[in-house]
Order: C-alpha cells, then structure tokens, then sequence
C-alpha cells in the first residue's frame, strides 16, 4: 500500500455529487435507498471512476492490495454505516473486488474515540503504520490501525506475499539494469526501463525500497551498492 494523492474534481462533477448528497439529506436516507441512488446514478459514478483510475498507482492498480486491477469504487466508510457519505468524494477508493467485495466488506472498525481503525491512502501515510519486510513480502503492522488493515483487507494472505516477495528481486534487477543503461548514455533505454518500473504491479515494493534507502545498512537489506545508487539517483518517491 502506497501514498496516493486525491485529486480535485471537476466543477461540474462536484456540483453533481452535491445534488446527489442534498438529495439523500432531504429524504434522510437509510443504506437501502442511498444504495439504490448510487446504482441510479451513472454518470456520477462514471466521473468519479474516471478520476479514480487518473489518481491510482502502476496502470490503475487496486489502492490497497497493489496486485489486482483496480475495478470497484469502494466507499471508504460503508454505506451501511454512513449512508449519507454514499456520493463524498473524499470516501471513494479505487479496490479490486477480492479487497472490496470479499475482503473489506461493510466492515469499517473504529477505536473508542471514533477514529478509523483502516488506513486511507489519500489520507493517510501507509508507511506510518505499515513496514513491509522486503525479503518475505510479509506486512507488519507497527500501530493497531496498521494492523487492523491487515486482518481486515488481509494484505498478507498467500498470494499477496508471494507477489511483494518475487517483486523485490524484480525490482533489484530492472534498478541494476536502469543504472547501467543511465552510466552507458543509454537514455531512451533508460527512461523504458524507469516506465517500467513505476508501472509494475506491487508498486508497494519499489516504494518501501525508496524508504529504505536513508536507513542505515540499507545497502545490505537492499541487494547491494548498485540498487541503492540507483535508488537515490532516481529520487522520484514524493511520499
């Protein structure tokens, strides 16, 4: 899971989602009919995908997982439990349906004061309650809403480990490759190979290589002095 940066809307999609929103206050709608508004609504949701995919990572990955493309607008906090949020644009994510559908769900768990216990990306630095060990591509969660959006998106089930884990060698060696292709002159080859690399799946991986990369003994957790050369030469990760 990586920072993503919300976009704004255009004036004519948030007026819409507005209209939508006094709508549902008028009627002071319940899930069921804020659900069956939301189906009705297609070009609202339309534009709202648009610009989702415009603001994901890696060719509109999932914005949780990394893996899957992205195919699901999901509402950040339920309809179920906030019927009202149902066209707030700030509650929308892009999800693939294993994270959405069979994952997330209509949980949405918060602590005693009312604060998410889910980490949203647009909101939230995953990296603040999130380390990823780059060798295993296992998660841990270092604060109980990292761990919490662990258990509930469950980022360490099987197949998603083992994607971060064979990313990481992939990683090492486009880095290497792009480094040689940059020392060579080789520049149209170069700029390829750095497309590449931001557009793989399990862009996760990558980013926790640039966060790594300050710390000390970084070059012996990242696979040696050339990945991390190449890791500070590109110096693209924004947070």
């Amino acid at each position: 899971m990586i920072r993503i940066t919300r976009l704004g809307l255009e004036s004519d999609l948030s007026q819409r989602l507005q209209s939508c929103t006094e709508r549902l206050k008028m009627i002071n709608a319940d899930a069921h009919a804020a659900r069956r508004a939301w189906t009705g609504a297609r070009t609202e949701t339309g534009g709202i995908r648009r610009k989702l995919r415009e603001m994901s990572a890696a060719l509109e990955r999932c914005m949780y997982c990394g893996d899957s493309r992205g195919t699901d607008i999901d509402h950040f906090e339920p309809i179920n439990s906030s019927p009202l949020r149902t066209f707030d644009w700030m509650n929308h994510l892009l999800a693939c349906s294993s994270c959405n559908s069979n994952s997330k769900r209509d949980q949405f768990p918060c602590d005693a004061n009312g604060t998410p216990l889910l980490i949203d990306p647009t909101i939230d630095d995953p990296y603040d309650h999130l380390r990823l060990i780059l060798s295993t591509g296992f998660y841990r969660g270092n604060t109980p809403k990292g761990k919490t959006t662990i258990d509930v998106l469950r980022l360490n089930r099987g197949d998603l480990q083992r994607g971060r884990e064979l990313a990481f060698p992939r990683c090492q060696a486009m880095l290497r490759d792009y480094l040689r292709m940059q020392d060579s002159g080789n520049l149209r080859e170069a700029t390829k190979m750095l497309n590449a690399l931001q557009e793989q799946p399990f862009i996760g991986v990558l980013h926790a290589m640039f966060r790594t990369a300050p710390n000390p003994g970084a070059e012996i957790v990242l696979g040696g002095a050339e990945v991390l050369e190449a890791l500070k030469a590109l110096n693209f990760y924004t947070g």
